[in-house]
């Protein structure tokens, strides 16, 4: 742990991505940030390593500005501000007010015009194509085709995966049967399901994609810091092995292995680094077996929900953007991270049961057995009130799992 504190971190959020940053820089430096959010959430409901600021509109405008700007009058001059965003509506936000913030926090994100670009899934398929990052066939669909009725014609069969290219806004979005994605298996699914979506008030874009077989052990994650100069200071791949049946969080990574991958690792690297990319990115993969290729789903523009499997492992977050843009330590080469520790979102129970048999769940089981593994929830230095109440959120995830739970 680093005894010289002069900054403080700012995190944008209360969910378990603010959790697992600020276990990061207080393992890190000793420190306790300070979080921003709208409501009270389990994962820093009772923790005392946030201090949990919640004010009622602040994922949006006027209120976002309004409560930061006031912040800064009350900022210790002698000490650096860390502006860290914990979801993707804040990260927007950062990004559309990026000049006026950077008066008094330090903001290492993209511009706006390159969050345009990359924010959207639409846009960021466009940029793949461009800087050859491989990603599945993909059909766009807008709200002008379905509501004038017309066939959509696919390029690929059924099943199909159907996702709103613009994340943020979906989650205004609510109708019976709402989901994260869709995975679609006949064209009757399809064509019923369309005329809901945009009946309900999304206005956006749909991406409608080729289903790339296989169950979640197909899946890879990629999380990278990008330092101010637009290396890549540290890239760690996750070998997710389960993820979250649940329809509103179906995608998030529940069990990750870590792994080692370095036509990944020179892929992912060349991307970011030609793109002139700031700060941390996270990035959804899958392999498809048809043509031996891991295909790109999507970016998110800020560390992932489960990126503490990177700390865990040995790669601490907070460590890279602070000696970046904090204490200014020149690059000098990047970490290509390799390391040996399981990260669990659910109980062992749960992974034991759900997780497909493959020689990667029987690598995991032995680093399980061998004590090589942890959690973003339950910090040792953390208060008893909110280690139970973790404990207790736990509990509650087998009925999720045997309510939902689909193996494909």
């Amino acid at each position: 742990m680093k005894t010289q504190v002069d900054f403080q971190p700012v995190l944008l959020g209360t969910d378990f991505n603010c959790y697992g940053m600020a276990r990061s820089f207080y393992h890190e430096y000793g420190i306790k940030s300070i979080a921003f959010g709208v409501m009270h959430m389990a994962p820093t409901r009772y923790t005392k390593l946030v201090d949990v600021r919640v004010v009622e509109g602040f994922n949006s405008n006027p209120v976002f500005m309004e409560t930061l700007t006031a912040f800064a009058k009350t900022m210790d001059p002698n000490k650096k501000y860390l502006l860290l965003s914990c979801g993707d509506g804040y990260t927007e936000l950062i990004s559309e007010h990026l000049t006026e913030l950077k008066q008094w926090f330090v903001c290492p994100y993209v511009d706006n015009e390159l969050f345009k670009r990359l924010g959207s899934k639409e846009t960021f398929y466009a940029a793949a194509e461009e800087y050859g990052l491989p990603y599945p066939k993909t059909k766009l669909i807008s709200r002008e085709m379905v509501e004038r009725g017309e066939k959509i014609e696919l390029p690929f069969d059924f099943p199909v995966a159907l996702k709103p290219s613009d994340s943020i806004a979906w989650l205004d979005v609510d109708f019976e049967g709402r989901k994260k994605a869709f995975i679609l298996d006949s064209r009757q699914q399809f064509d019923e399901l369309l005329p809901k979506i945009y009946q309900a008030g999304y206005t956006g874009k749909m991406i409608c994609q080729d289903f790339i077989p296989g169950d979640d052990s197909n899946m890879r994650v990629v999380n990278a810091y990008v330092d101010s100069d637009h290396h890549v200071r540290m890239i760690s791949l996750g070998h997710p092995l389960l993820e979250d049946p649940s329809p509103a969080a179906v995608g998030n990574y529940m069990v990750i292995l870590p792994e080692k991958n370095d036509q990944i690792y020179q892929t992912i690297q060349k991307f970011l680094e030609e793109i002139k990319y700031v700060g941390f990115a996270d990035f959804d993969l899958k392999y498809d077996r048809r043509d031996d290729t891991y295909k790109v789903f999507e970016i998110n523009l800020r560390q992932g929900r489960s990126s503490f499997y990177c700390t865990l492992n040995g790669y601490n977050l907070a460590k890279y953007v602070v000696e970046d843009v904090i204490y200014h330590q020149p690059f000098t080469e990047t970490e290509y991270a390799d390391g040996d520790q399981l990260w669990l979102g659910v109980p062992k129970k749960i992974f034991y049961q759900y997780a497909k048999e493959s020689e990667y769940k029987d690598r995991a089981v032995k680093l399980l057995k061998a004590g090589k593994y942890g959690t973003t929830a339950f910090d040792k230095d953390d208060t008893l009130k909110q280690r139970m109440l973790m404990h207790y959120a736990f509990y509650l995830m087998p009925g999720n799992y045997k309510k939902y739970f689909v193996q494909r």
